[in-house]
């Protein structure tokens, strides 16, 4: 017998009347207007770099909150990853929430499947060639996609329907089993996220480390992508703000020596039409993604003033 799975559309709820949309012009008609040529995608619009005072020892878990102001349809591609890159003992992983997950029912069956709404969790290999196999990857439930390639580094990788809203939310990323294998030791760590209206976190699912004990380097980054796929190859930009909290280490804020926005380029041209800026917002990195427009080449990097909450 041929044993086939369902895949649960991960679709959030109608928005309300009174809620703010995420559409605007086609970029193709915003980077006429302003006599910019696009580049292809994906598109890095964002990042954020926070830089700590020291590497933190003995790692078990990175939380990282993350705010947007409105609902993002499935029709999007747009990437909100809290966890731009963080690297312990070396392995980078990444993660946020997707707009338009995708990826393989299984180890088996290849086959591309784009269930909606999602969040995922990924980890490259120490020296982002060697193939990290699907043995490192454990899902969560039998509608978690999963996937093992190289065309972003050697990476592997699990996703999870989830409807994200507009709302906040709690990336989390957590140190559980330690096993013995072949005299090697590993380690499993589990994404979840968390609503701000409480309620069951959503595993994600949980990929395997080489290690034991781990120190997380001396600093964080986050992103903001609008990126492409074969369902859709070409996607629009949404008009969208988004917060990012203060990074969190085993439980605690990290004191930071700075915070930086970068807006990307690659030889001396943007990798990604400039549609938004980077903004503080108290403790907060506020994300202001827009029409698109030429920005000052002296603000390509800039860095952000944070007021530390009771400061």
């Amino acid at each position: 017998m041929l044993l086939t799975r369902s895949v649960i559309m991960a679709e959030p709820p109608v928005q309300p009347a009174n809620a703010e949309s995420c559409e605007q012009p086609s970029p193709e008609e915003m980077a006429k207007a302003v006599g910019v040529t696009l580049p292809h995608q994906p598109w890095h619009v964002a990042n954020i770099w926070w830089d700590f005072q020291k590497p933190i020892e003995h790692f078990t878990s990175l939380e990282m909150d993350v705010t947007i102001d409105r609902d993002i349809p499935s029709t999007y591609n747009l990437y909100v990853s809290p966890c731009g890159v963080a690297n312990i003992n070396g392995l980078q992983f990444y993660g946020g929430l997707q707009s338009n997950i995708n990826g393989w029912q299984n180890a088996t069956n290849h086959e591309r499947i784009f269930p909606g709404h999602g969040g995922i969790f990924s980890r490259r290999s120490s020296d982002k060639k060697t193939p990290v196999g699907l043995e490192n990857v454990r899902v969560a439930g039998d509608d978690c996609l999963v996937e093992s390639a190289g065309y972003e580094g050697a990476f592997a990788s699990v996703r999870r329907p989830f409807a994200w809203t507009r709302d906040t939310y709690t990336y989390c990323i957590e140190k559980g089993a330690t096993e013995i294998a072949d005299g090697k030791t590993n380690a499993w760590f589990t994404c979840k996220i968390k609503s701000s209206g409480g309620g069951a976190a959503r595993e994600i699912g949980s990929l395997r480390f080489e290690g034991d004990d781990f120190t997380f380097w001396a600093r964080h980054s986050a992103f903001v992508e609008v990126y492409s796929t074969e369902k859709i190859p070409h996607a629009n930009i949404p008009k969208v703000n988004i917060t990012f909290g203060w990074p969190r280490v085993n439980g605690e804020k990290v004191p930071l020596k700075k915070a930086t926005a970068y807006y990307p380029h690659k030889a001396n041209e943007p990798a990604a039409p400039d549609c938004c800026w980077i903004k503080p917002d108290g403790e907060n990195v506020r994300v202001e993604i827009g029409a698109i427009f030429v920005r000052d080449e002296t603000q390509r990097r800039h860095e952000l003033k944070l007021q530390p909450a009771g400061s």
